[in-house]
């Protein structure tokens, strides 16, 4: 029998009878909270990551005005799990020895842009909203070959014409892209409050605040009559960058069984994480801002260096173990790791070819983070599949692997461990296009915003040339390599062929 669904009511009679062991409840009363921040982009990870932080932060100091708007992005899936769970929703922790389960009560509110556009923009305009966050996924930010905002896009033009009459009224239209959501957001907030805000940019992109501002100008610009508006976004919003590292696997039937099993009611909104958490925020704030660095997370004037190692050694690694374990039909990250030749295809990757780029942030051990890193994907009980963390390789790649590559052919050393990555990817773009990549039982189907374009690129003999070629993903830097280029064309004739009957 189904036990009952999560709900406000259901968490009170719970509490009331004494919550399980590895169970606890949300860190401040829901229901006294208030919204004053706005999060675009309300998936599994930062239900797991950044709404967790902010409710700890308002525990730490009393604080009852940080209640989360959580905004979705093409579907209206979340609103739908929340809405009648009254916000709340459990985080499964999966530790390698016994897992815990926390309600959290932080999501005050969950809107769909398909209909509820009008409140967003409304709640993004209003004086006690202070804090904007964002986790739209890399291609989320719509950005052209050449990383700046892809206005020709027919979603993007739209979203530039509704911002061009918000300069003068409300434009009811339903925001298609989040960048389009933003900027409407910000002509609303100048015709209204023009309280100061701060923008906070939670993706895996380099320098993500800087180029989320330079996405925001560039919007702007676009817009006639708009000058205003853009000083007004000069002077009092501010775009810090961060750095975010959870594991946040995909909510599996497995997860469900669970945690009703620990907390006894049904919850449509649970997500997982792994016990690890790590927040780096520039400490650039226009106004308030929830204490964040009273729950765990690190206030820096300079992110760069987290940033970077973070992508280069964690997430390079999470990618390369993806896409070469889903070819050995690995169908988890830990499977993976616990694959001798890919991990030590991975500490090749990290110590050959990444260390050598890395300035090491105040305090970090780089060797000991990448043992830390390792031992974190080898947790069997997070259950991250190797085909959820390889799609979007295109988007990905850049940010994660090319800036290395790039850096050691500056340094006129051959990135072979790199190579070998890239060459997996490859590998895993021909075989998921041509149908004959089955993993854990199930087909995959590339899934890519370039997924057309790459299935014609590696359909021939010059898979590596014309994968090479693909600007959008790899700079000339790259491309232009003779000996990369050579590298990657070896490793990728030393991968064997998929097992038969896969």
């Amino acid at each position: 029998m189904t036990p009952p669904r999560l709900s406000a009511s259901t968490w009170a009679e719970l509490a009331a009878r004494g919550l399980p062991d590895g169970v606890r409840g949300p860190a401040v009363d829901p229901a006294a909270l208030t919204v004053g921040q706005v999060h675009l982009g309300i998936g599994a990870f930062h239900r797991a990551h950044q709404a967790v932080c902010t409710e700890d932060a308002a525990a730490a100091t009393g604080e009852t005005r940080w209640g989360l708007l959580g905004v979705t992005q093409r579907s209206p899936r979340v609103a739908a799990q929340l809405g009648p769970q009254d916000g709340l929703y459990g985080v499964l922790t999966t530790a390698p020895d016994a897992p815990s389960l926390r309600v959290v009560g932080s999501v005050r509110d969950v809107a769909f842009p398909g209909t509820d556009t009008a409140r967003v923009l409304d709640a993004v305009a209003a004086g006690t909203t202070h804090v904007v966050s964002l986790t739209v996924t890399e291609k989320g930010y719509r950005r052209a070959p050449d990383g700046g905002l892809d206005t020709a896009a027919p979603d993007v033009a739209a979203d530039l014409g509704a911002a061009t009459t918000e300069l003068t009224r409300d434009d009811e239209a339903a925001a298609l892209t989040p960048i389009g959501m933003l900027v409407r957001g910000l002509v609303r907030r100048y015709r209204t409050s023009r309280a100061p805000l701060t923008v906070v940019c939670c993706d895996n992109l380099t320098d993500n605040g800087t180029v989320l501002a330079g996405l925001v100008g560039q919007a702007l610009a676009a817009l006639p009559g708009s000058d205003d508006v853009a000083a007004w976004v000069g002077s009092s919003v501010r775009f810090p960058s961060t750095m975010v590292d959870r594991i946040v696997p995909a909510t599996t039937a497995a997860h469900h069984a669970e945690a009703a099993a620990l907390l006894g009611l049904h919850d449509e909104g649970l997500v997982v994480g792994e016990p690890f958490f790590q927040w780096v925020v520039e400490d650039d704030f226009a106004g308030p801002r929830p204490a964040w660095e009273r729950a765990g997370a690190t206030l820096t004037h300079d992110v760069a260096p987290f940033e970077r190692a973070k992508l280069r050694v964690l997430n390079a690694t999470h990618s390369t173990l993806a896409y070469h374990g889903a070819l050995r039909g690995h169908a988890t990250i830990a499977e993976a790791v616990a694959d001798q030749d890919l991990e030590a295809l991975a500490r090749a990757l990290v110590d050959e070819d990444v260390l050598p780029t890395l300035q090491a942030p105040d305090g970090m051990d780089l060797r000991a983070y990448r043992d830390e890193v390792l031992e974190r994907f080898a947790n069997p009980r997070t259950g991250h599949t190797t085909v959820q963390v390889a799609m979007d390789g295109s988007q990905k790649l850049p940010v994660r692997l090319l800036g290395t590559v790039a850096d050691r052919l500056a340094a006129g050393a051959v990135p072979h461990a790199a190579a070998a990555a890239v060459a997996g990817w490859v590998a895993y773009v021909r075989a998921a296009s041509s149908g004959d990549l089955v993993v854990g039982g199930r087909r995959v189907v590339l899934d890519d915003p370039l997924a057309a374009r790459l299935a014609d690129a590696v359909a021939g003999p010059d898979a590596v040339d014309r994968v090479l070629a693909l600007r959008e993903v790899f700079p000339a830097a790259v491309a232009d390599s003779v000996a990369f280029r050579d590298a990657v064309s070896a490793a990728l004739r030393d991968l064997s062929p998929l097992p038969a009957g896969r």
